[in-house]
């Protein structure tokens, strides 16, 4: 029914809206009416009128919300359906493709690892007779063990492009590499760079944080003499002596010769916060790719393995242990990690490789050692700058994709590190072979004994 309008006032026009809009009330009739009762005779059902309806209907200049489009939701929703199911082949394949990953990295894990134990156990009476010779053995043990994990990412496609100066150079002297922490994948990617530097990853001595000691890695690199440092500030002066007993008692006699730290003593994502607050409070530049060094190690370290000229006789620490080959520490290599779109790789992406393939970059200088201060301020001094040149490094690298060329250069030059598949193929073979060896020789005396 329709209300009819009083005698001598034009209709005025009615505005259609869709049946689904609620009926709009004018602010001067007050609130809206209470809906109209439903009467049910028999079969048919009719609505009763308000008093309030029977009056004339207001023009209402209200705007009303557009309504969602069943169709378009329809559509888009076909549209992800569709993306959906293009991508669930390549979905499925990707998860086949990482448990194959991991079955194999457990595989190769439950093998080399107890293979390497078992070898360093029948040469015993080799450290004895010659230390150096057995040493010599269980660095080439370390870097195949080494290598076989950087085999993990190189066939994931996870490659390096080094920059910088060539760090073969200095290959066969004592060095501290210095390197910027952003994940766990940067151990993985300096196991995979220095794999071609001649003996440097056999010779080399990891500090690193002390929870890989419970890794299935911890028993190799406890055997092989890598120090696990504890962070905090309650551990600090502890973690200090224990490291120079460390390099006293470790360093020299197993023939080491580079040793790889991260001064930041923390990722990136951790540390920068805490590092930006210390910067604000010391009026120090305010840092995004890399946070400001702690000096400690370094210290302990430079104190403990240059050797100093005194009346002719050499002096500090370990110093004193110097063979006449020997030239002590002689560089510091400053080593920047870069990954594309400030994205890092960790250690699950490094096994199981369900990342795109991806090019890690990595950025080379070498300071002799004789340019580095010794006292404790002017190292606190030199650390910040070189972390401040890797900042400098790195936003040029996020702004570019290229690190920018080193003095005296004009253009920037990269070299492309690549491993040999032969040689993966033959540790992964002597890996698996020495496994089985071993298990039946373990096997045999087990049943001979019981």
């Amino acid at each position: 029914m329709t209300a009819t309008p009083r005698r001598g006032t034009p209709a005025p026009a009615l505005r259609s809206r869709p049946p689904s809009a609620p009926a709009e009330v004018s602010p001067a009739r007050g609130p809206r009416p209470p809906p109209r009762p439903l009467h049910i005779r028999g079969n048919r059902c009719r609505l009763h009128r308000s008093p309030a309806l029977r009056s004339p209907p207001l023009l209402c200049c209200f705007h009303h919300p557009p309504l969602p489009c069943p169709l378009k939701d329809k559509t888009d929703s076909n549209v992800r359906m569709a993306m959906t199911l293009e991508e669930a082949p390549w979905l499925g394949w990707l998860l086949v493709k990482a448990l194959m990953r991991f079955a194999f990295m457990v595989a190769n894990n439950l093998v080399a690892i107890p293979s390497y134990i078992c070898y360093v156990i029948i040469l015993q009476p080799l450290r004895v007779l010659d230390s150096k010779r057995f040493w010599y053995i269980e660095g080439i043990m370390y870097k195949w063990l080494l290598g076989m994990v950087a085999s993990w990412g190189w066939y994931a496609g996870y490659t390096v492009m080094e920059w910088g100066e060539d760090i073969k150079a200095v290959s066969k002297d004592e060095a501290v590499m210095l390197v910027n922490h952003q994940a766990t994948g940067d151990v993985c990617t300096l196991m995979m760079c220095l794999q071609d530097k001649g003996l440097v990853v056999a010779q080399m001595m990891w500090l690193m944080d002390h929870i890989f000691k419970y890794t299935n890695f911890g028993i190799v690199s406890l055997v092989h003499g890598d120090f696990f440092i504890r962070q905090g500030r309650s551990y600090r002066d502890q973690q200090l002596l224990l490291l120079k007993k460390h390099l006293e008692n470790n360093y020299r006699s197993r023939d080491r010769k580079w040793i790889v730290l991260f001064p930041e003593g923390g990722f990136l994502r951790k540390r920068r916060e805490t590092s930006q607050a210390f910067a604000k409070k010391n009026n120090l530049p305010f840092l995004t790719h890399v946070t400001l060094p702690r000096s400690g190690a370094t210290k302990i370290i430079l104190n403990a393995l240059v050797a100093q000229q005194e009346n002719g006789s050499p002096a500090g620490g370990d110093a004193k242990e110097l063979d006449s080959n020997s030239k002590g520490l002689q560089w510091i290599i400053d080593a920047t990690i870069a990954y594309p779109k400030a994205e890092p790789i960790d250690i699950q992406t490094w096994i199981l490789g369900y990342r795109k393939p991806t090019v890690t970059h990595v950025h080379y200088r070498i300071f002799p050692i004789k340019d580095v201060p010794l006292e404790t301020d002017d190292l606190n001094n030199w650390l910040y700058q070189r972390f401040i040149e890797k900042e400098d490094l790195l936003s040029h690298f996020y702004e570019t994709g290229a690190f920018p060329p080193s003095k005296g250069h004009k253009e920037a030059v990269s070299r492309e590190m690549s491993l040999s598949n032969m040689w993966i193929f033959l540790i992964q073979s002597f890996a698996f072979l020495s496994g089985y060896m071993w298990y039946n020789i373990i096997q045999y005396f087990y049943h001979c004994l019981f």
